[in-house]
Parts: C-alpha cells; structure tokens; sequence
C-alpha cells in the first residue's frame, strides 16, 4: 500500500472539527435555533411541559429566561445537548412538510397513536416527549426513513387502500 493511501487509513474517516461545537459558535446558533423552535412548538400546540421536556427539561424560570431572551434577539449560549435537541426537532418538522400536503395532517400524525413497532402505539410526540434526546432523535430518524422510501407500517387510514391497476393507468 502507497504510504500516502496507509496514512489516510491511519487517520481514519474525517471527522468534525471541534470548533464546530466550540464556544463561539454555540452562541451564534442558539438564539435562533430557540426562536425556530418556540414557532414550531406553537405551531404544534405544545404545553409548557412538552416544550421543557424536549429542551432537556430546565428548569421553568431557565425556560422562560431562554425564551425571552431569544424572542428579544439578545445572544445566548445553549449546550450542545440543547443544540442537538433542537436541531432533531426542527429535522421533524421539516420532514412532516415534506411528508404531508397539509400541515395539519403532519401535526395529526404527531399527535396520534401509531403502530410502527418503534412507537410501541404511543404517539410520536409523547415518544419525544419521554425526556431523552435519543427520543427524539427515534421520531427524526423514523421520518428521515419514510421520506427516503422505506416502508412503514401502515395505519388506519391506509387500511382500505387498493393500489391501481393497470386499466386505471392513462398516459396522455
């Protein structure tokens, strides 16, 4: 093997650079993956607790000093634990507007009972809700699958769907 080829080996798969979880930047994003966040936590409906439970559970006055120093755009630094919770949620959001025409029917379906055996027929909200980041990271990766193709197991409302036969396909 040439020695530069045995190197590459040697220094293994690339990895991301520390900076990116270091100080600074971890101040840079926190206040806007926060107010990202409070918009989609209202726009789902989340009680207080919920919106805890998925930051990792702080305490209700660390929440509340987060939440209004992000809405007045003042800076603030969240751990990298926080950051990746958010960064999950707002991934699951964007895969419930890919995934659904409407956005009510993605709400529905977080909301609702489902019977993959990941959910165990909880809800994919209370699933992410259960206080753990790999909750959360569970629904996000679950939706990650469906939107690249992977079956899922159905539920009631794909119970009475007949797929098209051939006489049903028109080409123009």
């Amino acid at each position: 093997m040439p020695a530069t080829a045995r190197r590459a080996v040697d220094r293994g798969p690339d990895r991301v650079g520390t900076n990116a979880f270091g100080a600074m930047n971890r101040r840079r994003l926190s206040a806007p993956a926060l107010r990202t966040f409070l918009a989609i936590a209202d726009l789902w409906g989340l009680t207080e607790e919920q919106r805890r439970l998925l930051l990792g559970l702080p305490s209700r006055s660390t929440h509340h000093a987060w939440a209004r120093a992000a809405r007045e755009h003042r800076a603030i630094s969240l751990d990298l634990d926080v950051l990746m919770r958010l960064s999950a949620v707002l991934g699951i959001h964007q895969a419930l507007q890919i995934l659904h025409e409407r956005e009510a029917d993605g709400i529905a379906w977080l909301k609702g009972p489902h019977q993959a055996p990941v959910f165990g027929g909880q809800s994919p909200l209370g699933v992410m809700t259960a206080g753990s980041q790999d909750a959360i990271l569970t629904v996000r990766r679950f939706l990650d699958a469906a939107r690249g193709g992977l079956y899922t197991v159905p539920n009631a409302v794909d119970q009475g769907f007949l797929p098209c036969t051939d006489d049903e396909i028109r080409f123009s």
